[in-house]
């Protein structure tokens, strides 16, 4: 569903810098930053983070190429809040950040790649899509599901709380590998300890939800636009998403699938050149 009010919308403020303002199907206002020069390229954070930490160690590596926006879904970075975390609700945020741009988007999903999914599945404005290590329910084992399932139960702990630095510690070991982990910077989990209670409603709401999901077989046959999925050979559930990729570039009509050597999940933030070199290489064929 195309928002009524996606025209193009760029502010600049002396706090924010140049952001892109964007009204979700519900009139929540999602917003994200603009930098670079060229085609347009969403960001999209995934189920933990938001669109003001996840990708600011890989935007400098490609503002040469494309005109990088990273938005927030809602009750996270600039964007507004409601109740409604429904995947259904965050895949109207990135439709209506995408359509307000006027023109094809490139876009990247990381992670909880869900409402990204949902988003290339509504929007008409797109050109190609990247998720990079989406993790699909349906291709997780019995241990994943459970180790998951145990993270957030200890990561919901910390933050009711009120202990979001802790919350966020709580929940790295998951995602993030040993390396990863001793990379981080000594803000790190301030910065992304912000987004846990958004992250935290999200997984609440969808877990059990009966709505179809955009990863499910019948609605990855509706993208129709070319769909790469990657993922790190060295990623801590290296099986999963190797699973999640190919379920992906399966089902999807124009679909492949590429896994990169020495990197993990968090390649966004600790191994930025890497992955950057691997999105020129998606997108800019399809120019």
């Amino acid at each position: 569903m195309k928002n009524p009010n996606s025209q193009p919308n760029t502010a600049t403020t002396a706090n924010a810098g140049r952001v892109q303002v964007a009204i979700s199907a519900d009139d929540t206002e999602i917003v994200g930053r603009v930098r670079g020069d060229g085609p347009p390229l969403v960001l999209v954070h995934g189920g933990w983070g938001d669109g003001e930490v996840a990708y600011e160690a890989l935007v400098p590596y490609l503002t040469d190429r494309f005109t990088c926006y990273t938005p927030s879904t809602r009750g996270r970075g600039l964007s507004g809040d409601s109740s409604d975390h429904s995947v259904q609700r965050l895949a109207e945020d990135v439709a209506a950040f995408i359509d307000s741009i006027g023109e094809p988007a490139y876009v990247l999903g990381w992670s909880g790649v869900d409402f990204t999914l949902g988003a290339v599945q509504q929007s008409a404005n797109m050109a190609a899509v990247t998720l990079f290590e989406g993790g699909v329910v349906l291709t997780a084992s019995e241990a994943d599901l459970g180790s998951f399932g145990g993270t957030v139960e200890q990561t919901g702990a910390a933050a009711a709380d009120g202990r979001l630095d802790d919350a966020a510690r709580a929940f790295a070991p998951f995602v993030m590998s040993d390396d990863e982990l001793a990379a981080a910077s000594d803000d790190f989990y301030e910065q992304w300890g912000r987004s846990v209670p958004a992250m935290l409603q999200y997984f609440q709401q969808n877990m059990a939800s009966e709505a179809a999901k955009p990863d499910a077989p019948e609605q990855l046959a509706r993208v129709s636009v070319p769909l790469l999925a990657l993922w790190g050979q060295q990623t801590r559930m290296r099986d999963w998403f190797a699973r999640s990729a190919e379920h992906y570039a399966h089902h999807v009509p124009d679909g492949r699938v590429r896994d990169i050597p020495g990197i993990g999940h968090f390649a966004p933030v600790v191994a930025p050149k890497v992955l950057a070199e691997e999105l020129i290489s998606a997108f800019e064929p399809t120019r």
